[in-house]
């Protein structure tokens, strides 16, 4: 196996077997993010991310040597979804890999494995990141809460591990990833948080300073599968994109979908608000891929416009 160097600035085009839209729109966000490629034999391995570090999105292209029928990749201790065209002859299989939030840094193999003895390990240097500290006041019941909410906010819970852990095995998005809001992220993904003096966990999603009442748009296809007010993350949407690939929009005033729904991206699924634990309104939007926190930012970068 050799390894070639990182490269930034380094354009790079994929054969995703999308659509063409898709296809250009990948080649032109990955032109100014990190490259990394591995081959091992005829078995080619490229990696491109805007960085490796906790919270980022890589995007993982395996070009097996034959036409094969699967490729399965084993990441972060856990599977990770792979897609293609399955077209005649097609030998290029993708998947998205997330670094989550809480990764240390370090060395991390990435097991590939085509069947018929095709397999190699792609290895992923984490780097260090040091995220920001914020402080925030905010109702004391979001912080202590009653004994009389322990109850919804551990059902609450529970329902939104089972969604992480159920996602749909086919990939339902064929679009660029899409923002929600026209406004910037104002709150960085990955802050520590401290509410009311008290530290809690960091901040796994990136906030957008929108009006109350803003539309907010679906960032991709998928199908709606929690659409419902939660203690702390109040009116919450949360869409499976498939294959792992999850977005969750939350503190919203209005909810404009229901359970079960398939939206296309871009379609309006609610409105700005200030429901749960919150000081202003804003639109809270998290991502998660295959199971890992990853900065919807990055999501942007590396599959939007």
């Amino acid at each position: 196996m050799t390894i070639t160097n990182l490269v930034l600035g380094l354009t790079f085009s994929l054969t995703l077997g999308l659509t063409s839209s898709l296809t250009s729109s990948l080649t032109l966000s990955l032109t100014s993010s990190l490259t990394g490629s591995q081959t091992a034999g005829r078995f080619e391995v490229t990696a491109k991310s805007r960085a490796v570090q906790p919270g980022e999105l890589v995007v993982l292209t395996m070009i097996a040597p034959v036409h094969v029928d699967q490729v399965r990749v084993h990441a972060f201790g856990h599977e990770v979804a792979t897609f293609t065209t399955l077209s005649p002859g097609d030998r290029t299989w993708q998947a998205l890999v997330g670094i989550d939030l809480g990764v240390k840094p370090g060395a991390y193999p990435v097991a590939i494995d085509a069947g018929a003895g095709q397999h190699t390990t792609y290895e992923l240097i984490v780097t260090p990141k040091r995220f920001p500290t914020r402080r925030l006041t905010v109702d004391d019941s979001f912080v202590n809460p009653p004994p009389s909410e322990q109850e919804r906010i551990e059902r609450e819970a529970k329902l939104l591990s089972d969604v992480w852990q159920a996602p749909t095995a086919e990939r339902l998005w064929t679009e660029p990833f899409v923002r929600p809001v026209a406004e910037p992220a104002n709150s960085r993904f990955g802050t520590r948080s401290i509410f009311n003096g008290v530290p809690r966990n960091p901040h796994g999603g990136a906030d957008f300073l929108s009006p109350s009442g803003t539309p907010i748009h679906a960032p991709n296809a998928g199908r709606i599968v929690v659409a419902r007010n939660l203690y702390f993350s109040g009116n919450t949407v949360i869409i499976d994109h498939g294959l792992g690939l999850f977005s969750m929009l939350a503190h919203l005033s209005a909810m404009d979908v229901k359970e079960g729904d398939r939206v296309s991206a871009g379609q309006i699924v609610g409105r700005v608000g200030a429901t749960g634990r919150v000081t202003g309104p804003h639109l809270h939007w998290a991502v998660r891929a295959s199971g890992a926190r990853v900065d919807p930012v990055s999501v942007l970068a590396m599959l939007g416009k």
